[in-house]
């Protein structure tokens, strides 16, 4: 078997007719052509704010394939950014201006509204909670705890009225931002509920063109969302234990149990290949039980080769 190297896809730098400019993310090279975006997802993986020394397996088909899979079947909600997907690691889409809020979405107390809620406080972004619930409890129904985009750093919490009143975004577009990221959550739980998944919070962002909203990005994947086995959620529930979680928490944990948290000192433990693989068959897995699809295992001889040559063909087609 080839190296896990060979078999994965690290950063990309292509240089493709008409191309702009691109942007090496966390987890994606972004290709901004003519009105397009072109966004490559690749197999680093990051926690703590830290991209991995190295790469996963499958991941970036993993994550691009989960996040076309809503998006597709999230169209009669709200216009999407997304126009094609012409390689299992590659979405193609308009190119929009991106508010800088991110609308996050809660279902449950968990995470860091719970970590706001034990520390005494009862509003989160202007919401008020209520009293005597539990972690991992439901809300009695979903609250928008908005986020302010940074550059550099942590996103910060911040209310609907201070959004408005600093015109960050207006009011109308702002409602509307609103009324779709409630309605795509709904829907988001809904198709969660058919796999026995509970979508326990979320994040969405959206941009604009042509005067138009459209929801961008990825949207109800494990590294933009939280989930929860339903089966045995009430009885985990009632007995205060921790809920079983599908998300790339195991990662982070291994990392802990290896002395990183990402704090200043902290030295990157060395990950052996037989970790790597698991987390990518941990990703694979996600894949099966979010979609209830089965995971079909590209060639992944010469990825960059592959992945090139598919996004020139559309181009040239298009």
């Amino acid at each position: 078997m080839e190296s896990i190297e060979k078999r994965s896809i690290r950063r990309t730098d292509f240089n493709f007719p008409g191309q702009q400019g691109v942007y090496h993310g966390k987890v994606r090279d972004v290709y901004s052509i003519s009105d397009l975006l072109v966004m490559v997802a690749s197999d680093r993986i990051s926690a703590f704010d830290y991209i991995l020394p190295r790469p996963i397996p499958y991941k970036g088909q993993v994550l691009n394939q989960i996040a076309a899979h809503f998006l597709e079947n999230t169209r009669d909600i709200c216009p999407n950014w997304l126009i094609a997907t012409p390689d299992p690691n590659v979405a193609i889409g308009h190119r929009c201006d991106p508010f800088r809020v991110e609308m996050v979405v809660r279902g449950y107390l968990t995470g860091h509204a719970w970590r706001t809620y034990k520390s005494g406080l009862r509003v989160l972004c202007g919401i008020a909670l209520p009293d005597g619930m539990k972690e991992h409890d439901p809300f009695p129904h979903p609250i928008i705890t908005p986020a302010t985009k940074a550059d550099e750093g942590h996103d910060e919490d911040i209310s609907r009225g201070e959004i408005i009143r600093q015109k960050i975004v207006s009011e109308a577009d702002y409602l509307l931002m609103e009324k779709y990221s409630l309605a795509l959550f709904e829907r988001g739980t809904q198709m969660a509920a058919k796999q026995g998944l509970i979508l326990v919070d979320t994040k969405y962002e959206f941009g604009k063109k042509d005067g138009v909203i459209y929801l961008i990005d990825e949207i109800h994947t494990p590294d933009s969302s939280r989930y929860f086995y339903l089966d045995g959620y009430e009885e985990r529930q009632a007995k205060g234990e921790v809920q079983k979680q599908l998300s790339k928490e195991f990662v982070r944990e291994w990392l802990m149990a290896h002395g990183f948290q990402g704090h200043e000192g902290d030295i990157m433990p060395i990950m052996p290949d037989v970790f790597v693989e698991s987390v990518s068959e941990r990703y694979i897995e996600l894949y099966e039980l979010i979609t209830g699809r089965g995971f079909e295992r590209v060639d992944s001889s010469d990825i960059a080769k592959r992945i090139e040559g598919n996004i020139k063909q559309w181009l040239v087609n298009r």
